[in-house]
């Protein structure tokens, strides 16, 4: 760790036609949805964010997003911890690409309203004390193709999420050595990603009051390893933000910048994306904490195109993974009858180790399989009151969609043609 001064802060590179765009919606990325270039504007290339017409199809743009942006597979919300590579994804623009020989010269700098700004390289983050803590992620757009009509943009449906051991150094620590300045209210942080969304060229930027950066809980960590390895690539590599508790945006990825502000920071991120809007011209409220969701692991064995599932006859387990990020989840309940009537699931005893209480809890609820088809779903409540509904909760970005999960099951019999065992061909 070293100190300089002064330390110039990284400026604002939010360029583009920002007065009069139309700054409508929030939802990640603005599909150009057709159109052709005129005038080498970036307007001609990052359109509005909009909403899709009552009859129309996923789009070319958004299936380029889904392919680029993968969710958990559900199967896997059987493990405690997930595996790096089946943790979901979402990556606004590209990856910055990190040579592994350059690797230990990122710098981190910690400016603006602070006594001694600060530049940390990696060595100096790895020799203060590291933090762990297991965290559930969540994209904000979950459930956003649920939606009716849908919010054009990354189309999730609910398998945004994951759970990690994420180390590295409390904000607060790193806030503590730079010595928060008398009128610093917010901390920004800038990731190395840079693109356009709405006509706007930016680096991927957003902010939290000094009370949620410095708070003991949440903790916030600058995270520089993904279950005890080195963050991949996709994951911030070398540093990202955790901010325990919120939803995705928040985490900013490969982290090169904290400056301290005297006033709230305004960039796109936080003022035009990421707001809950029921209409274009609404300011919108930020969107923040993660709503309660259960989400079950899809029993039995699927179809391939279609994925419902079979299963036979006979008792079941009925198991999944259930969180929130206003408080803890207090109670999961299970419905094998589309919602028409409801079980109260099992839940694992409350995981009191230092540093786990941000990651989900784990479910499971007996059911004995008839004939026939049937609707699974899951719904879960949170020790502040907060359950998932059952009807969508609608807004123009798409976020925070918690809409219940709804898993078509049907319960076959064995006969002697669906049971055979064919060589793949």
């Amino acid at each position: 760790m070293y100190r300089v001064s002064p330390l110039g802060t990284t400026g604002n590179r939010e360029r583009g036609a920002r007065a009069g765009l139309q700054e409508d919606d929030g939802a990640m990325d603005g599909v150009t949805h057709g159109r052709t270039f005129r005038n080498g504007s970036l307007a001609d290339v990052s359109a509005p964010g909009r909403v899709a017409g009552p009859d129309e199809d996923i789009s070319q743009e958004e299936l380029g997003l889904a392919a680029r942006n993968h969710g958990l597979l559900l199967e896997a919300l059987r493990h405690d911890v997930t595996p790096p590579g089946l943790h979901y994804v979402l990556v606004h623009y590209d990856i910055p690409y990190v040579p592994p020989a350059e690797a230990d010269t990122w710098t981190l700098t910690v400016g603006g309203l602070v006594r001694e700004p600060l530049v940390l390289d990696l060595s100096a983050l790895y020799s203060l004390p590291p933090v762990t803590h297991r965290v559930t992620m969540e994209c904000a757009g979950n459930g956003r193709a649920r939606l009716t009509p849908r919010p054009v943009s990354q189309p999730w449906l609910v398998e945004a999420v994951g759970t990690a051991d994420w180390t590295g150094v409390p904000l607060r620590t790193l806030l503590a050595e730079a010595g928060v300045g008398p009128d610093a209210v917010e901390a920004v942080f800038t990731g190395a990603d840079h693109g356009v969304e709405r006509g706007v060229e930016q680096d991927y930027r957003r902010s939290l009051t000094l009370k949620d950066a410095t708070a003991a809980d949440p903790e916030v960590l600058v995270a520089y390893e993904m279950n005890g390895a080195p963050l991949p690539p996709q994951h911030g590599h070398p540093l990202r933000l955790v901010v325990p508790g919120w939803y995705g945006m928040a985490h900013v990825k490969w982290l090169r910048d904290i400056t301290l502000t005297d006033t709230p920071f305004t960039g796109f991120q936080q003022s035009v994306a990421y707001r809950y809007r029921q209409a274009p011209d609404e300011p919108g409220v930020a969107v923040t904490r993660i709503a309660p969701r259960a989400l079950m692991v899809p029993p039995g064995f699927p179809d391939f195109m279609s994925r419902a599932r079979v299963v036979r006859p006979g008792p079941l387990r009925l198991e999944g993974r259930a969180w929130s990020g206003h408080a803890p989840v207090t109670k999961v309940e299970v419905s094998t009858d589309d919602g028409a009537s409801w079980q109260e699931a099992e839940l694992d005893p409350p995981d009191g180790r230092p540093g786990h209480a941000w990651s989900w809890r784990h479910w499971q609820a007996p059911w004995t399989a008839t004939p026939g088809t049937h609707v699974l779903t899951a719904r879960a409540t949170d020790a502040a009151g907060n359950t998932q509904p059952v009807t969508q909760p609608w807004n123009r970005g798409g976020f925070g969609n918690n809409l219940v999960q709804r898993i078509p099951v049907l319960c076959a019999e064995v006969d002697g043609s669906s049971a055979t065992h064919s060589r793949p061909a």
